[in-house]
């Protein structure tokens, strides 16, 4: 059964480890699913969003392969020098540390500049007051005890990552132009910063410096080197040359999800194909692509995979590039690596399909002072969707969708409920509904442990309830009465 999501709890509060961090600190987060604010919120963040990913693409990082992506570029124009150095800086607790008041100026600020009056037919004085409700009205529970958040906003929200995103856009622009003036690269993903630099590493120091005292609640954590991790991948300055490989947290320790859980057959093929990819992505020579293929099998094996199984996936990913009776089943020479890195790398990653799309929705149904709207091509698009959506309705009709948590136990499950099924609909309207059964994974012990719910008498919105005041008698002797008059 689906819980009631038309009842409004209060939020309430769990923490997340950072293992790979010294003392292990911990990083606060708010379930707000059911809040009352979190329709506000889910809305805000969906007219908002696409406008933030179309208006800044240019200093903003996907992931790891539009990084390497843009170095690249950087690297062919010649301005990766044998001198060039990287820096990357970590922006202190960046949800947090908002200003509300001087967040929601600057919302309306970066919608101004860009020449919005309204977003989807919304005022820029609605929706600013739309987000300070967001803000503003942030409640949780944490230990039998309700806590308003009076700076910055819940990590947890969806908007609170855009607000945070468009505050920066207003706090980086002096960085982005001094890197702008000599050439260099800037990206920001959330709150972590890659930059080259082409200077001494002096110039750099005091230029990070500077921009600590840029704004007061905004701190800096920098590390300057020719090679250093960035996401998921090391980028090193080998004499000029561009050099990329996987990057391994040094607290994270060679686990996978084990062969013996219990998890359908596809999350193992999944963990296989994800790490090859990953891989091949990030690695910039057939050499270092070696040395990780080396290090997911030994993963593999030290998680109880098979290595039958291994060889069997191993082959499958690499179909394309090697001959079907070669021994062992990997490319095996620089060109057949090249051949597949240049094209994984070019494929877009699914954060890099979903960002696009985002921003191609930015100026559809929006008033804008500075770009009309095209209205046929509007038109097209909204008639497009709409025939869309009614052919997705009339297929999702001819079809019944069955979902249960998959057991190792419950391996004829499907082929029984096709079976149970067709026995008893047959010769029925009913036997034309596409029957299709599908699995989902049980919940983690780790989940449960972290996101454990509080009470829920301590969740319930209760409405208060202002107590009637009784209306005073009037005494005999009071001459105030009339009838005593």
């Amino acid at each position: 059964m689906m819980p009631n999501r038309t009842k409004s709890e209060l939020a309430h509060l769990y923490f997340n480890p950072k293992t790979h961090k010294d003392g292990i600190p911990v990083r606060p987060i708010e379930n707000t699913m059911r809040a009352p604010t979190t329709n506000i919120s889910n809305f805000l963040d969906e007219i908002i969003r696409p406008i933030f990913d179309n208006k800044c693409s240019t200093t903003a990082i996907i992931d790891s392969a539009s990084l390497i992506k843009e170095l690249d570029k950087y690297a062919k124009r010649g301005l990766l020098k044998s001198s060039t150095l990287f820096c990357t800086f970590d922006i202190r607790n960046l949800y947090t540390m908002l200003p509300q008041q001087e967040a929601l100026n600057i919302l309306v600020e970066f919608l101004h500049v860009h020449g919005y009056r309204k977003v989807k037919g919304v005022p820029l004085d609605t929706i600013r007051k739309l987000a300070s409700i967001v803000l503003e009205q942030n409640v949780c529970v944490y230990d039998k005890k309700i806590y308003k958040q009076v700076l910055g906003g819940a990590m947890g929200s969806s908007f609170t990552l855009t607000l945070a995103n468009i505050f920066m856009w207003k706090w980086q622009k002096e960085l982005v132009r001094r890197q702008d003036m000599t050439g260099e690269f800037y990206g920001r993903y959330i709150d972590d910063i890659f930059m080259t630099w082409n200077r001494s590493e002096n110039d750099l120091k005091n230029l990070l410096n500077d921009a600590n005292t840029w704004h007061p609640n905004i701190k800096l954590e920098y590390k300057i080197s020719k090679s250093l991790p960035f996401l998921d991948v090391i980028l090193t300055n080998n004499n000029g040359m561009l050099s990329t490989s996987v990057y391994h947290k040094p607290a994270a320790e060679p686990y996978v999800v084990p062969f013996i859980s219990d998890h359908p057959r596809h999350t193992f093929v999944n963990v296989i194909q994800t790490s090859l990819t990953r891989a091949l992505r990030n690695s910039s020579t057939f050499e270092i692509f070696n040395k990780e293929r080396i290090y997911i099998k030994l993963t593999l094996l030290y998680n109880g995979y098979p290595s039958s199984f291994i060889e069997k996936q191993f082959r499958n990913f690499f179909s394309e590039y090697i001959n079907s009776s070669s021994f062992l089943p990997f490319i095996d020479n620089e060109t057949q690596f090249v051949t597949m890195h240049n094209k994984i790398l070019n494929l877009p990653t699914a954060r890099q399909s979903q960002v696009s799309i985002s921003a191609a929705t930015a100026d559809i149904d929006n008033d804008q002072t500075d770009e009309p709207q095209n209205e046929p091509t509007t038109t097209t698009t909204t008639t497009t969707t709409a025939q869309e959506r009614k052919k997705k309705e009339h297929t999702r009709g001819n079809k019944l969708i069955v979902h249960y948590t998959h057991e190792k136990r419950f391996q004829t499950f499907k082929s029984d409920m096709h079976q149970v099924y067709d026995n008893t609909f047959k010769d029925t309207p009913a036997a034309d509904v596409k029957l299709i059964v599908g699995n989902k994974n049980r919940r983690p012990a780790k989940k449960e442990l972290i996101c454990k719910r509080p009470k829920q008498s301590l969740l319930i919105n209760k409405p208060i309830k202002k107590p009637q005041r009784k209306r005073q008698q009037p005494r005999k002797d009071d001459t105030s009465d009339p009838k005593n008059t």
